[in-house]
């Protein structure tokens, strides 16, 4: 069976500031997706959240970036939005809804998007990451380590089906361009891009023995299409596992670092990325630590068996610990880079706006050697 798994998520408004979705929110939405399933668009669907964002899991057999779907999404966001997140005056209500003008597709518009459409396999496990208070980026270094680092996935040195390589799609979120490159024999110049995650980011990920799907990123960057901060990205992304594809363990175990990321506090923070299992999918302490939730899911005739909730795991405790203790050591530098992030990143935020109010009294280094005035 040839099926569409697509994972879209905004943020429509949360509890208590950029904390978590209100129960009702998720309500609204499984009502909608119920309907949705019903009237024979949907093969089945999930509803959950990462911290403040609302994640809409569906399959399907429209195929990617298709109207219905994409329409059923932006509805249900909007719905959710005008009957439960403004009634309940939850806070920045509608904040990924950047522009209000449904065009057959959410890209562009604020939600961000993960699909891909293959042809089910006799077992289809898929595991699926969805993060709050970070930027597309941080699926680099994880992305890269699962496909390309054979110290990370053992199936690269001793599975004849993966020993072939795989495909990078890298989108330069800059510019609106991508490029195509192969692992092993270009991984230098995979890491060479990727290693700047402000501006490329994964958009998919490819077998090159049969060119079959292995992985789908979102790419949204929020600031890029508003023009001024309004909230980080929160990227989702699913891994097909098993069978020709990394297991299930070695798509996990990138995240057992808790690698730093853009986005905490203001979006404007570097952070450890810290799995969490779904209970704990709030971000506390300085709007974060940015955190990633991980849900896996067999696919049967197009219907989400599951979820199980990856990281509710004890083998992940050291890391959530590793990640607090990082998390302690960069909110020491304060206001201070490297803490917070660099001019670049800088200028999608508020703080322009401070520095805007001293532009004036600026003066030429040439005047250093006049006595400063105290009026």
């Amino acid at each position: 069976m040839k099926v569409t798994l697509s994972i879209i998520k905004a943020d429509i408004g949360s509890l208590a500031g950029h904390h978590r979705v209100h129960p009702k929110q998720i309500e609204l939405a499984q009502r909608l997706l119920e309907e949705a399933k019903s009237n024979g668009l949907l093969v089945d669907y999930h509803v959950t959240n990462a911290g403040d964002d609302l994640q809409l899991i569906m399959t399907h057999t429209k195929g990617i970036d298709d109207g219905e779907i994409h329409g059923l999404a932006w509805n249900t966001f909007k719905r959710v939005t005008e009957e439960v997140s403004k009634p309940l005056k939850l806070y920045a209500a509608g904040q990924d809804l950047l522009i209000d003008a449904f065009s057959g597709n959410v890209r562009g518009l604020g939600p961000g998007v993960a699909e891909a459409e293959f042809e089910e396999r006799k077992s289809e496990p898929i595991a699926m990451f969805m993060a709050d208070k970070t930027e597309p980026g941080a699926w680099n270094l994880p992305l890269y380590r699962i496909f390309a680092d054979p110290f990370n996935t053992a199936g690269l040195v001793i599975d004849p089906k993966l020993k072939a390589g795989f495909l990078f799609r890298i989108l330069d979120m800059v510019e609106g361009r991508f490029v195509d490159l192969k692992a092993p024999e270009e991984s230098y110049d995979i890491l060479a891009l990727l290693g700047t995650t402000g501006r490329y980011a994964v958009h998919g990920v490819w077998r090159r023995y049969d060119g079959e799907i292995a992985a789908a990123a979102s790419t949204t960057r929020l600031n890029f299409i508003a023009g001024h901060y309004v909230g980080k990205d929160d990227p989702v992304m699913f891994v097909r596992a098993q069978a020709g594809f990394p297991a299930l363990g070695e798509i996990l175990e990138p995240f057992s670092f808790p690698h730093l990321v853009a986005g905490w506090m203001r979006g404007s923070h570097v952070g450890p990325l810290m799995p969490v299992p779904l209970k704990y999918s709030q971000c506390t302490r300085f709007d974060g630590p940015p955190r990633l939730i991980g849900l896996g899911f067999q696919l049967a005739e197009g219907k989400l068996i599951g979820p199980s909730d990856l990281f509710d795991d004890p083998a992940f405790d050291m890391t959530r610990a590793k990640a607090e203790e990082i998390a302690d050591y960069m909110r020491r530098h304060g206001p201070f880079m490297p803490a917070r992030l660099g001019p670049d990143e800088m200028e999608y935020t508020t703080l322009p706006q401070v520095l805007k109010s001293l532009e004036d009294r600026f003066k030429s280094s040439d005047e250093m050697s006049e006595k400063p005035s105290f009026d």
